[in-house]
């Protein structure tokens, strides 16, 4: 038997360094508040924005698709996979993006690791945000093009990065997330659309955390900027404010094509679940007639950043929902994590390296449109309560 102490050694060392991170169970569905471990928690840290992951519309929506479709796919898309709800969730997406087409992929993760290795390859160029999500990191690892990092959120160092680089590759890509899942700030897409007509790039949005967040009825961040058009390829994901599960790309009719014919997620893996592909839909729908949702996640988020500021917390420079309390050290944030869980009833995980930068560890409170300002101010309490008696200020 080969020796695997070394894997025992590896689980040592991240729980001595405060690495290391309990994974709970629920033992019900997505909502404010989760059951774990027999006991109920006020759930700070799930990304079911929307509180779509368990409305009775979408529910029954999922359930009724199971019926008429069944359960899986039963093949990838290009040989027996693409039903006939996969082709209308396309035309869904698209048309509530304002993109000529899109294609969904099982998960937002396939659709960087599928899509960028279509758009270039080893005699390209992609110039890359610093702090862009690990599924755009593989996904350029993938495409063998020749990688420029930019600084975070500096237009000036992508420019002179693009002076100096942009010859060195026959295509160009320009790839920002456009919400920034761990700071919650929001990439200048604006600017940037600018300088991709100027050098001749094409431009790449991971949009994961701003779809059902920004825009026009949760349309994203291209829409919120007024941009639509100006960016080849929008990328997105149903998992989050939409409640399900899946990822897209959405761009020209002629791209998502040539996506179809050669991201290997698409080509080698199986389709999307009919549920799913129906609860993204009526997901969609509700958002179309009704914004009141979106506008009580920002009511939700403001009155709470507020309330963290006002106790004497740190917060990041989030310009969205997206709220990061700050603690710094690895074991002092898994130690009020631990206290909110158990003192507390509060379910806010602890975000620590790799995931964030040494040093900078925290608990990234996620609030929701369903959550009641109770529930909010519980929240506020439970987080002064824990920071006095654990002396983190």
């Amino acid at each position: 038997m080969v020796n695997m102490q070394w894997v025992k050694d590896e689980i040592e060392g991240l729980k001595n360094s405060g690495r290391y991170i309990p994974i709970r169970v629920l033992q019900s569905a997505q909502g404010p508040r989760v059951r774990i471990e027999g006991r109920e928690f006020l759930n700070m840290c799930s990304n079911n924005y929307l509180g779509l992951a368990n409305d009775p519309e979408v529910r029954k929506a999922a359930l009724d698709a199971i019926g008429e479709y069944g359960v899986g796919a039963g093949a990838v898309r290009s040989i027996a996979g693409t039903m006939e709800i996969h082709a209308k969730l396309e035309e869904k997406v698209a048309q509530f993006k304002h993109m000529e087409s899109a294609v969904v992929f099982q998960g937002g993760l396939l659709a960087n690791l599928g899509t960028i290795p279509v758009l270039v390859g080893k005699e390209d160029v992609i110039f890359s945000e610093e702090l862009n999500h690990a599924s755009i990191i593989d996904g350029m690892r993938l495409s063998s093009a020749k990688k420029f990092v930019y600084s975070h959120m500096s237009v000036d160092d992508l420019e002179s990065k693009l002076k100096n680089s942009r010859k060195d590759g026959k295509k160009s890509l320009i790839v920002t997330d456009g919400v920034f899942s761990m700071d919650g700030d929001i990439a200048p897409v604006k600017e940037i659309s600018e300088l991709r007509e100027r050098y001749d790039t094409m431009f790449y949005v991971d949009d994961a955390h701003g779809e059902g967040v920004l825009g026009e009825g949760g349309r994203g961040i291209v829409n919120h900027f007024h941009l639509n058009g100006k960016v080849e390829v929008e990328m997105g994901t149903f998992s989050k404010a939409l409640g399900s599960m899946g990822g897209f790309i959405a761009g020209q009719n002629e791209l998502i094509d040539l996506v179809k014919q050669r991201a290997r997620p698409f080509l080698f893996s199986s389709g999307l679940n009919p549920g799913d592909a129906a609860s993204v839909m009526k997901s969609i729908e509700i958002m179309e007639r009704d914004d009141s949702r979106v506008k009580k996640l920002w009511e939700n988020a403001e009155f709470l950043q507020k309330g963290f500021r006002e106790a004497g917390f740190t917060l990041t420079t989030t310009k969205t929902p997206i709220t990061p309390v700050v603690i710094g050290d690895e074991k002092k944030t898994q130690a009020f994590s631990k206290y909110l869980y158990d003192e507390k009833n509060i379910f806010a995980s602890p975000i620590v390296f790799p995931t964030v930068a040494k040093g900078t560890a925290r608990i990234r409170i996620m609030p929701s449109a369903i959550h009641t300002k109770e529930d909010l101010k519980e929240t506020l309490d439970a987080f002064s309560e824990g920071a006095r008696s654990l002396k983190l200020f």
